[in-house]
């Protein structure tokens, strides 16, 4: 199995699409931080990058990766090697070479310009977006035979996560605003991964404090180690659940 995991890497590192991604994070974080004086703005608008750029990408090379493998697929399973530990060496692949890309990237130049302990909360957010859309994109590829199909259900996945959501919570919101919705609006913002990513970073500069009640009641919940943990568990969630799924999946189907 390590060696599926080590081949499928340096497939994927040897790619001109992953090495061109790996330039755009880094032209981009290092442009940001090289042109803006002030830290926070800087993390903003990197902000932006990793929370839309970097799953979107994730998801589509995930997705195309794993159909453009299908022959090889068929092969390792037609030798006497568990399905469970092919599943596990392509997922494996795919993360780490993803995530090298965005540590090369995004990690080196926010270690540098940003105090210690909110790039580790940056990094770690890029990481686990990066990481659950890897996780998502594999069960898009086995429940889709298509490509088309496939890629396209990872592609509304990405949307709704990360654009349509927050567009219903803020429907819901308006909605609802006479009654004493804050903490609901919390816990609808604790299942998705993206918005827990975002909260995680704004509330490392602070800006939560400029959203009233509802950010108090952020900072109080998610401000905290435990928090932090609580938000961390809920993201491992998305990376666990969605893999689970594809593998039972794959075990049981006919290739």
């Amino acid at each position: 199995m390590k060696g599926i995991t080590t081949f499928i890497i340096k497939d994927i590192l040897k790619n001109r699409i992953v090495i061109l991604y790996t330039l755009i994070l880094c032209g981009f974080s290092w442009s940001i931080f090289s042109l803006e004086d002030n830290v926070s703005k800087g993390i903003l608008s990197l902000l932006n990058i990793i929370l839309l750029i970097v799953p979107l990408v994730s998801v589509i090379f995930a997705n195309i990766y794993m159909y453009n493998s299908t022959e090889f697929i068929e092969l390792l399973v037609s030798q006497p090697v568990k399905r469970s530990s092919i599943w596990y060496a392509m997922f494996t692949g795919l993360a780490v070479a993803l995530n090298a890309a965005f540590l090369i990237g995004i990690g080196i130049p926010v270690l540098l310009f940003i105090h210690p302990l909110t790039a580790l909360v940056v990094i770690l957010a890029g990481v686990l977006l990066t990481t659950i859309f890897v996780s998502v994109a594999m069960l898009c590829f086995i429940l889709m035979r298509d490509k088309a199909k496939g890629i396209g259900l990872s592609i509304m996945l990405w949307l709704f996560l990360s654009l349509m959501y927050d567009g219903l919570v803020l429907f819901f919101m308006f909605q609802f605003a006479d009654y004493p919705i804050e903490k609901i609006m919390v816990l609808l913002t604790a299942i998705n991964p993206v918005d827990l990513a975002r909260i995680q970073v704004l509330l490392q500069i602070d800006v939560a404090a400029l959203m009233g009640y509802t950010g108090a009641i952020f900072k109080k919940l998610f401000g905290t180690q435990t928090g932090y943990f609580t938000s961390f568990i809920f993201m491992l969630v998305w990376i666990v659940v969605p893999y689970f799924f594809s593998l039972r999946l794959f075990k049981n189907k006919d290739l």
